[in-house]
């Protein structure tokens, strides 16, 4: 084969840096977009808080921006949120600065803590460990008895559960201590008359045994008791005629003792479980203004940052030198440059949050007025089409957003929804035929609950063809048990 050289042309798509971060913050959530910009801030001397009482030039920031750089474009300094957090006709739209959201997640300085009021410091929630290591302090026990004791109490779970066998504690301790199974079995009656009642069980039969147990003696309790013992699985079942045969009872002895089973806590120990809670901070904003919705970024939401002006200053006095740059003032030029990138592709971020948004709830806007029954069907080509974005943005701008709306704090995806025919050759949202699955199910007679097939039906007569299996799998979506787990005396 002879050698030869060829010339070839061809076209190829490069996304640049500042394209790239661009998406990248749009993909990203409100936490992860504040995780990211803090780790910007601190590799980047330029770009500062706005709202930071601890940054350059506070005070002034606002009387005098920096001066032009280069060519005679203007260094951004002011708040982001400024910039854009009302949007286009203000003067006739809603007004979204009304509601202080400044103070969600941030903490205020006190100058001189001493001379300012005296801070109010929440006192710390006792554990389930402490609430009974408390109690076992004041017993009247042997030593022995409460270090044993004290052994349960560290192998119980969150819910108060003992998930150990005695057994199995008491080869974990010393040999020489020389114990029988009979000095654990007393040390748990101990644990077990402990508040709150159900603690230390090893089961949820003798959970509710123990709960019932602390109740006022009564034939009602008893047979409570009885069923807790014997029958906890026909209860379960919700097999109310083989449970009256079982137990020899009628119906408003098996109701009464019924509804006394249901007052009593599955989860002993839960109400001392730390409980990890997470706050949604939403993107957007609906209200309704003179007839119309209206959406609007959250102030909250939006990171306040600005380039520091010391090095805005010595970049504008850098503008009339005709020298090269050296090292140092080369790589101030191209810190400045991504602080200008990042300024702008967190303004794009939010801009295309709202104009999504916006375009959703002119879509939605039967969901607002008058709730889950009115969603129509929509999907993600539609939007991109409106507003003339790839379908691929769509899907990361509403991606982990959420909107805050008088019904309530909704992910952007909520919206979204795949289509059941109707009779009348139109189409329903899925998420309207959940809605009116929940209703039926919540109006229904407990006695005879509906089956998914009856289900079908109703949806059928009201000329939402929707089949069977489709009602069980949206109903096990909203988490609504099948009709015999349903059916009550």
């Amino acid at each position: 084969m002879k050698q030869a050289l060829q010339l070839k042309l061809s076209q190829h798509l490069t996304l640049t840096p500042q394209l790239q971060q661009s998406i990248r913050l749009l993909q990203l959530s409100t936490i992860e977009l504040n995780q990211e910009i803090e780790q910007i801030l601190a590799e980047n001397p330029l770009l500062e808080r706005d709202d930071d009482p601890q940054t350059y030039g506070q005070g002034d920031a606002a009387d005098s921006p920096a001066e032009v750089f280069g060519t005679g474009e203007k260094v951004q300094t002011e708040s982001l949120a400024d910039a854009f957090g009302a949007p286009e006709g203000a003067e006739s739209g809603p007004d979204f600065t009304d509601r202080d959201f400044s103070s969600a997640g941030t903490r205020t300085r006190n100058d001189d803590d001493d001379e300012g009021p005296s801070r109010q410091v929440a006192a710390a929630e006792s554990t389930l460990r402490e609430h009974l290591l408390a109690q076992i302090a004041v017993m009247r026990v042997s030593n022995l008895d409460r270090g044993l004791i004290g052994a349960l109490i560290e192998a119980l779970n969150d819910d108060g559960y003992l998930e150990q066998t005695l057994e199995e504690i008491l080869e974990m301790l010393p040999e020489e201590l020389e114990l029988e199974l009979d000095d654990l079995e007393v040390a748990l009656r101990l644990l077990q008359a402990c508040d709150p009642p159900g603690v230390g069980a090893r089961d949820l039969s003798e959970a509710l045994c123990l709960q019932l147990q602390a109740q006022p003696a009564s034939t009602c309790r008893d047979l409570a008791i009885e069923i807790c013992r014997k029958h906890l699985e026909l209860l379960g079942a919700r097999d109310f005629a083989q449970l009256k045969r079982a137990c020899r009872c009628d119906d408003e002895q098996l109701k009464a003792a019924h509804a006394l089973l249901l007052l009593q806590n599955p989860r002993p120990g839960a109400q001392y479980a730390a409980v990890d809670t997470r706050y949604i901070t939403p993107d957007v904003i609906v209200r309704k203004i003179k007839g119309v919705w209206k959406v609007g970024v959250n102030p909250a939401a939006v990171p306040k940052l600005r380039i520091n002006r010391l090095y805005a200053d010595i970049l504008s006095r850098e503008r009339g030198r005709s020298a090269p740059a050296v090292n140092g003032e080369a790589t101030i030029h191209t810190r400045f440059q991504e602080a200008k990138w990042l300024l702008k592709n967190v303004h794009q971020r939010f801009e295309t949050i709202e104009r999504v948004a916006q375009a959703i709830v002119e879509r939605q806007k039967h969901f607002f007025d008058h709730g889950e029954v009115a969603m129509r069907p929509l999907v993600l080509r539609e939007i991109a089409d409106e507003l003339g974005l790839h379908e691929s943005t769509i899907s990361r701008v509403t991606t982990n957003k959420y909107m805050l709306t008088p019904r309530g704090i909704f992910e952007l995806k909520y919206f979204f929804g795949s289509h059941v025919a109707t009779d009348s050759g139109g189409a329903c949202s899925s998420t309207a035929i959940r809605a009116l699955i929940k209703q039926l199910v919540t109006s229904e007679d407990v006695k005879k609950p509906l089956s998914d097939s009856k289900i079908a039906d109703i949806l059928g007569q009201q000329g939402i063809v929707v089949a069977r299996r489709t009602i069980a799998k949206y109903r096990d979506g909203l988490k609504i048990p099948p009709a015999n787990l349903r059916k009550s005396l």
